[in-house]
Parts: structure tokens; sequence; C-alpha cells
């Protein structure tokens, strides 16, 4: 029976990683991954049991950590403008201190591996489900359908990250995100979910 080595399982996965926020899941296989990491392909078995069970647990490894930055000193009970700020400012944090990551969560959220039975994020759910509701009983928030207050809610703010990410504005100029500019959409965002 061969051991596990936390060090190559590590290399392993940010091999992954990097290679499928690269090429994509569909030039990712077992094989490729093998020789980028330079080990056997066996090697690889001993920590996954497939290519399914290596992505499933590479997206709920840095999702868990996406999560728990994302509702650091976050409580249901805050109001929908201090709540929305500080998640802003969490995941912002997140994402510009591991961009790698950030774009592999979004490329496994946009594929039919997120409807996997092994993929859970049910804490981060209830902890948005009770905000909102606290929200809505307060009178800041107008009801909606989650999808919509998804859209409206961090739509304005993932479209500045990429333009940030990418470096360039809509008109070609460099873009960065700033605080003020966070503000003012926030400002833009919490008129739009009011009752």
């Amino acid at each position: 029976m061969r051991t596990r080595d936390e060090n190559k399982e590590a290399a392993i996965r940010e091999k992954a990683l990097k290679m499928i926020v690269k090429e994509g899941f569909d030039g990712f296989s077992m094989q490729k991954l093998a020789r980028a990491a330079g080990v056997s392909p066996a090697t690889i078995y001993i920590y996954y049991k497939n290519r399914e069970d290596l992505l499933n647990s590479l997206f709920n490894e840095i999702h868990k950590v996406f999560i728990a930055n994302a509702l650091e000193n976050f409580s249901p009970g805050l109001s929908l403008e201090k709540g929305l700020w500080l998640q802003w400012k969490n995941r912002l944090g997140f994402i510009l201190a591991n961009p790698a990551h950030f774009f592999f969560l979004e490329q496994f959220r946009h594929s039919p591996l997120i409807n996997h039975k092994d993929i859970s994020n049910s804490e981060f759910k209830e902890n948005m489900k009770g905000f909102c509701i606290n929200a809505i009983k307060r009178g800041e928030l107008a009801r909606m359908e989650p999808e919509i207050f998804w859209a409206v809610a961090y739509g304005p703010f993932y479209s500045l990250v990429k333009f940030h990410l990418q470096k360039k504005s809509m008109m070609g100029n460099d873009f960065k995100i700033t605080d003020h500019k966070l503000k003012q959409v926030l400002k833009m965002v919490l008129t739009a979910l009011k009752p």
C-alpha cells in the first residue's frame, strides 16, 4: 500500500488548478496532469479515485476557503447595506489574493460539474437566506426570487472585479477597483433592491 505525501498532493492540486484555469475542463486529463506535475498517473490515483473526484475535491477545498473569507465578521443580522458592503470587501480580498482560485471557481460554477452530489455550500446558503429574510423584515429589501437578488446584489460587483482583473475598462483604459467606485455602485444596488 502506498502512503500519501501531503506535499505531493498539494503540488498535484496546484498544477491541476493552473491547468484548468489556462485550458478549461475540456483540455484537462489525468495523463496531462501527471506529465505536468512530474508524477506517474498511478501517483494521482493514490489521492483521487478519478478525474471527477479530483475536480470535486479541488472545488470543495477552494470554495470552503472562499466561504470562510466571504463570511468573515458577517452575520445574517447585519443591515442590508453593511452586510453587502462586508460581503463585497471580503470577496474582493479573497479574489485579489487568489485570482487563479477565483477563475477556477467561476469556471466550475458555470459548468455541469456544479450539480454533482458531492458539491456542498449549505453553510453559505443558510447565512445568505437569513440575511435576506432579516432585510425583508426590516423593510430594506423587496421580496424577489433569489436569482434576481443575486443578479442585482452581486452582478455589478463581479463585473467590476472582472474589469479590474483584466486591467482594462470599456474604453480600453486601465481600470482599478477602489472603495469609492465600490461605494458608488453599492448605492445604486441598494436603491434597486429597496421595496
